[in-house]
């Protein structure tokens, strides 16, 4: 996150864009890490780490052979029901959260079903009112404050302290303080490592980094749209490739999962404010700052109090202005739109966009 994510805000075509591991690059890249070391013991992580560094290259060469622009044969409809989709998931992550369930956790499924098997639901006290006390600071703040601050970081700084001065007032016995925290942050960083390269499977390696690029190039470029949408800009896909490509180079010389695109970060971003590559560079920054020793700071945030974050982060990406039209739109585009959204939804990100 903080390599991939700097490099890639720094050279890549998306001002807005933040990037970092995703739900789909760290699953590939999970099958890649099993399988190689289970062929190779001694070597196999380094191999694997060897397959991000030259999924990178692949990715910059992509960029440079220009294939970017395809992104842009896109349908409307399929980048509504994806943005639509993330923005349900988003909420629906942050319900136990919210709730004060914290071991409940999964998809969006198992959270629902959990959630459904839960006898009093709205039994914690501490968590619900940090939530509740958030929602209020985002949505109420004077725009004048909100121009200076954001307001996500008033809630998080204002729900922080309040819990850290007052703990007796919102943890119980069956909510007890450590449990409603973020906790302990593990610190350091890896050292450089040279690629270490097995001959006798370089033509597996080349696919496995294949993959790992081309996913992680729609990956980036999906967020890229979304970014667009919101921003009401326009994005240099091919730069974009080559500033992922840049960091996913040098992750993997020093043992960095694969990165890309971060729709839900990415959206976080841009509702709180920022709209240029700084905004991406410097949250690269900050995690490099929190694991070099300033996590013990961070370790006191209420889960709460990001659930509520996030469920506005939500809110706001849900393409309100399709739902509202969606009479006077034609049926194709709604069937594709609501078929990537359940898709999105109820099984994967990926899939939904390639069958829409």
């Amino acid at each position: 996150a903080i390599i991939t994510g700097f490099f890639a805000a720094i050279f890549g075509g998306t001002p807005a864009q933040v990037s970092g591991p995703t739900g789909p690059m760290t699953i590939v890249m999970s099958l890649i890490v099993t399988k190689y070391l289970a062929l190779y013991p001694d070597s196999g992580l380094a191999l694997a780490f060897f397959t991000v560094f030259l999924a990178g290259l692949f990715q910059i060469c992509f960029g440079l052979l220009k294939l970017g622009k395809y992104i842009n044969l896109m349908p409307h409809a399929v980048i509504s029901g994806f943005m639509t989709g993330i923005g349900v998931i988003i909420i629906v992550l942050q319900l136990p959260q919210i709730l004060g369930f914290y071991e409940i956790k999964g998809s969006t499924l198992n959270i629902f079903s959990e959630l459904g098997n839960v006898g009093q639901l709205f039994s914690n006290f501490g968590a619900i009112s940090l939530a509740i006390m958030t929602l209020i600071i985002i949505y109420l703040l004077p725009k004048k404050i909100t121009k200076i601050v954001p307001s996500p970081l008033v809630a998080l700084t204002f729900g922080t302290l309040i819990l850290l001065i007052l703990p007796e007032y919102f943890a119980s016995n069956s909510e007890p303080y450590s449990q409603m925290i973020l906790g302990d942050i593990p610190t350091g960083l890896p050292s450089f490592q040279l690629p270490v390269i097995e001959l006798s499977i370089i033509s597996e390696v080349i696919i496995s980094a294949l993959t790992l690029a081309i996913l992680g190039s729609i990956d980036s470029l999906l967020t890229s749209l979304v970014a667009d949408e919101i921003t009401r800009t326009q994005h240099d896909s091919n730069k974009e490739l080559i500033g992922q490509g840049i960091g996913n180079t040098l992750s993997g010389l020093f043992g960095g999962l694969p990165g890309a695109g971060a729709t839900m970060r990415t959206m976080a971003n841009v509702k709180a404010g920022g709209y240029t590559p700084i905004s991406g560079s410097l949250h690269a920054i900050l995690l490099l700052i929190i694991v070099l020793g300033g996590g013990k700071f961070a370790s006191h945030i209420p889960l709460a109090v990001l659930g509520a974050i996030l469920v506005k982060v939500g809110t706001d990406i849900i393409d309100w202005n399709f739902l509202k039209n969606i009479s006077k739109i034609p049926k194709v585009s709604v069937v594709m739109m609501t078929t990537v959204l359940l898709i999105t939804v109820f099984y994967n990100l990926m899939v939904a966009v390639a069958v829409g």
